[in-house]
């Protein structure tokens, strides 16, 4: 299968500073295939033989802590669950200058709805459309730092979740969509 393992933190404001390359070695030394990473921010993609995306994020959040001394929490997603997240941006109006859209990944111990149930949106700033383990979530620009969401960093939740932009979430599924799947895995 392919996926996408989507890091927290990783070259933000200077820190948690990893090298691209040397990310890419360490996934190919889990046995992964097909390693490539997308900007310098903690996108990975990969093919695994392993069907179950929470024990292969389990296995890289081992790896980043051993490697790296990194403790944050990785989200891995399939190749066909960012299809859908794609599909929901799709249908979206992204096109006023004036609001940002943002993915917000989440950790398969948050549920979605029942989650953004408890946080206090403010309707006239900022909306989210709730997907399966993912927030798209807009507000508009001149209003961020007032919105809900920007507080969520100051919360618990703020771990079990990390934030791709719109070009990004499309980007790396167009590099999961060039990723071979239908072949066998060496030592599959």
């Amino acid at each position: 299968m392919v996926y996408a393992a989507l890091l927290r933190g990783i070259n933000v404001g200077g820190n948690n500073m990893v090298s691209m390359k040397s990310l890419k070695e360490n996934f190919e030394r889990l046995a992964f295939e097909h390693v490539r990473t997308y900007i310098n921010s903690g996108n990975v993609i990969f093919r695994a033989a392993d069907r179950d995306p929470r024990a292969l994020e389990d296995r890289i959040d081992r790896m980043l802590e051993q490697q790296y001394r990194l403790t944050g929490r990785t989200v891995v997603r399939t190749k066909g669950e960012m299809v859908k997240v794609v599909a929901a941006l799709d249908r979206e109006d992204l096109s006023d200058p004036d609001w940002r859209c943002n993915v917000i990944f989440l950790r398969s111990t948050v549920d979605p709805r029942r989650t953004l149930k408890s946080i206090a949106l403010q309707p006239e700033i900022e909306r989210v459309v709730c997907c399966p383990g993912t927030w798209l979530w807009s507000a508009r620009l001149r209003d961020l730092n007032r919105s809900a969401m920007m507080k969520l960093g100051k919360t618990p939740l703020y771990r079990e979740m990390t934030v791709r932009n719109v070009n990004t979430t499309r980007a790396v599924l167009a590099l999961m969509q060039q990723t071979p799947d239908s072949q066998p895995l060496s030592g599959a």
